[in-house]
């Protein structure tokens, strides 16, 4: 196992250096040769970058990026990218850059930079009902956070200032998501008591929806925007740096900026010097490999939890779920089979959203933060119940009509009949149609992050971005390999307990 790490961790430098080399090494015919110019954004993140009403990406950076492209020749392709996954597509070449509001303050070293084109603040924004007015009346708060921002560095990176992280030790929690229409959706409905955020975003949002929402005075921190490329691929960002002078020069820099909204907040210079960084200090791979173990460990947990919980609820719950599809009194078993067939047609991770925001949005019931767990179990429960049920109804209905009959004839009671004859032979019957749904279960636990609850793949996800390494996600795998080949083993040991007469 040891091996297959180090073989990953070694693919990844040797994948990032010959990558680099070919890009350091490059000639001037090579890129002449460029016909295109990959930019990887986030498309949630407006007004840097997003989609519109038409279904067009558009934005702030966006629209930079277009102008770069005329001035060069380049064909421009937006590409959408999962923040957590920015250094992986970077490094596999499936983006030439990261240009989307991105924050160069505390990951000098991790690219090569253009020079700073925008200053920017953290903020922090609160329901204008809340009665928060300061930072400090956050203690005891929840607070979220977008997985891998500024935002986030500013309260645990290493260089947050000790106010910061004496703040962030007040909070009852921070908590990461995935994107800021979850975050804002969290404050909406109470999950969450305040969302730190870029101020750029942070106006725009607020504008855009409504009065609900303000902004403290108060800033977190401030740190400046660039464009981030490859390590080492100083030809291409020389290429686009240039060219951005030239537009600040003959103002259509400024002109774009004002387009936005975002005039006062550009800091594009001529007089800024580039700088590529210092040394990248590479600790040894045992090391590596102990903290992001040791990082995961609490995703185990929560995995487990939903797993378990799921199971001990789901699987009495399907068998009455299975009971009022048979049923006779139609109303019942037609109310039943449309419950099923809405569970099973539509995606868990929809229902989770559902069960978490449908309390606020439909009732006006405000969800606290220590509701998204039950919500998450809820969520799991309803669905496999529906699953469990259909599989129950089968092996009921694949019970001989001959044993329902002798055990007429016998004089057994419906209870009797159930238990002593009909359930054994069903249990017989389902056992591999139930361990497929229980290792599917143990994957669709990943799932959660939809209503941003940290389990072990989420998690791993989470590490995967901070450290710029694929490790995690490899070792997730692993262990939801041995999670589903233990799971299979004790399933097998089961249905060969229940094989009697063969």
């Amino acid at each position: 196992m040891k091996d297959i790490f180090k073989r990953i961790a070694a693919a990844e430098l040797a994948a990032a250096a010959a990558v680099t080399m070919l890009t350091a090494c490059g000639t001037k015919s090579d890129a002449d040769k460029r016909t295109t110019f990959a930019v990887g954004f986030d498309a949630e993140f407006p007004p840097y970058g997003y989609q519109d009403e038409n279904g067009e990406y558009v934005g702030f950076d966006l629209s930079l990026a277009e102008e770069v492209c005329k001035r060069r020749g380049w064909e421009l392709k937006k590409q959408p990218i999962d923040w957590n996954s920015k250094d992986m597509e970077l490094k596999t070449g499936a983006i030439d850059c990261i240009w989307n509001g991105f924050t160069i303050n505390g990951r000098e070293n991790d690219y090569t930079w253009s020079t700073p084109y925008v200053d920017n603040s953290q903020v922090a924004i609160v329901r204008k009902d809340s009665g928060i007015t300061q930072l400090s009346e956050l203690a005891g708060k929840t607070v979220a956070v977008q997985t891998d921002s500024s935002a986030l560095a500013a309260f645990e990176g290493d260089d947050a200032t000790d106010e910061n992280r004496a703040l962030a030790e007040s909070f009852k929690e921070l908590q990461q998501m995935g994107d800021y229409n979850s975050a804002f959706l969290n404050l909406q409905s109470g999950a969450v008591d305040c969302i730190c955020m870029d101020i750029g975003v942070a106006n725009y949002e607020i504008k855009a929806r409504g009065s609900d929402f303000i902004m403290l005075e108060e800033r977190i921190s401030s740190e400046e925007y660039g464009v981030g490329f490859l390590r080492g691929n100083t030809e291409l960002r020389d290429e686009v740096q240039e060219t951005l002078i030239e537009m600040l020069n003959d103002g259509t820099f400024g002109r774009i900026a004002e387009e936005w909204g975002l005039s006062d907040s550009v800091c594009l210079s001529a007089d800024d010097v580039v700088a590529d960084g210092g040394e990248v200090k590479n600790e040894s791979f045992g090391k590596q490999l102990a903290n992001v173990c040791g990082r995961l460990v609490k995703g185990v947990g929560a995995s487990l939890a939903i797993f378990l919980l799921t199971l001990l609820f789901s699987l009495p719950l399907g068998l009455l779920i299975a009971f009022g599809r048979m049923s006779r009194f139609k109303p019942l078993s037609a109310i039943i089979k449309l419950y099923i067939s809405i569970v099973r047609g539509t995606p868990l991770m929809l229902q989770l959203l559902v069960v978490f925001f449908g309390p606020n949005f439909l009732f006006g019931v405000s969800t606290s933060a220590s509701y998204r767990f039950y919500a998450v179990i809820i969520g799991f429960t309803l669905n496999y119940a529906a699953y469990f049920a259909e599989i129950y109804r089968s092996g009921i209905q694949a019970v001989p009509a001959g044993q329902h009959e002798a055990c007429q004839i016998l004089g057994y009671s419906r209870s009797q009949k159930f238990f002593k004859i009909v359930f054994p032979q069903m249990m017989k019957n389902i056992i591999p149609s139930i361990t497929n749904e229980v290792i599917t279960l143990v994957k669709d636990t990943s799932l959660a992050f939809a209503i941003s609850y940290t389990e072990m793949f989420t998690l791993a996800k989470q590490v995967a971005a901070s450290e710029a390494t694929i490790m995690p996600l490899f070792i997730a795998g692993v262990f939801y390999y041995v999670f589903n080949f233990i799971v299979a083993f004790i399933m097998e040991l089961i249905e060969k307990k229940l094989s009697y007469f063969r």
